[in-house]
């Protein structure tokens, strides 16, 4: 009984954690303290956000690969549904409060500046991840058909640090250091699958043949 208590409670310290940034971000802007360009300033925050906590959920298998530790699995859903939860406030945030809600303008955006299109495409795809992320949808589904579907993820996060190189247009840095974190991790998966397959043809490779 510890045990799932001990998780219970980390899982949910670590999701109230995960929302420190967004209300610090939202009291910021109340008192007016994000600098000259505010709503700019929070939806670069949020952005950030929003890539962080993806890259964290995704790598919750290459930890466990490298480390044997089963835990971070069971916090990849979480981080998942927070990274989507910060996607959908910058989203909504130069909906609502950049764009005042004038939707011509906004499909403008998405259609002529390449940097948004493949935002709205990140998010467009987080959608439906999303939407099955839970044990219900999973049997629905079927897992190898769901697990096909979410290796979408790794499309979405490659999609928004291409985004976020974009929009920086200068200084490069931040945004491909977190794209080396992406390939590094999309290394380990790699290796990880890769891995049986060469222990299989090694141990076919060394199997003595049969005489006829």
């Amino acid at each position: 009984m510890a045990r799932p208590f001990r998780e219970r409670a980390a899982k949910a310290a670590i999701g109230a954690l995960a929302l420190v940034p967004a209300a610090r971000l939202g009291w910021l802007f109340y008192r007016d303290a994000l600098g000259a360009n505010p709503i700019a300033e929070a939806l670069n925050q949020l952005g950030l956000w929003t890539l962080i906590l993806l890259l964290a959920s995704l790598a919750c298998t290459p930890i466990k690969v490298l480390t044997g530790w089963n835990y971070p699995l069971r916090l990849r859903r979480l981080l998942g549904l927070e990274a989507f939860f910060y996607a959908c406030l910058h989203f909504s945030m130069y909906i609502a409060v950049d764009q005042g809600f004038d939707f011509g303008e906004i499909w403008k955006d998405i259609v002529k500046r390449k940097f948004m299109t493949v935002g709205f495409a990140a998010f467009v795809l987080l959608i439906p991840l999303a939407v099955t992320s839970t044990n219900k949808m999973v049997k629905r589904l079927g897992f190898p058909r769901w697990k096909r579907l979410h290796r979408l993820v790794y499309v979405a996060a490659v999609l928004a640090i291409v985004h976020f190189t974009w929009r920086v247009k200068s200084d490069l840095r931040q945004p491909l250091a977190y794209g080396l974190v992406l390939l590094v991790l999309m290394l380990v998966r790699v290796f990880d699958w890769l891995r049986p397959r060469r222990a299989a043809r090694g141990g076919a490779r060394s199997a003595p043949s049969s005489s006829p």
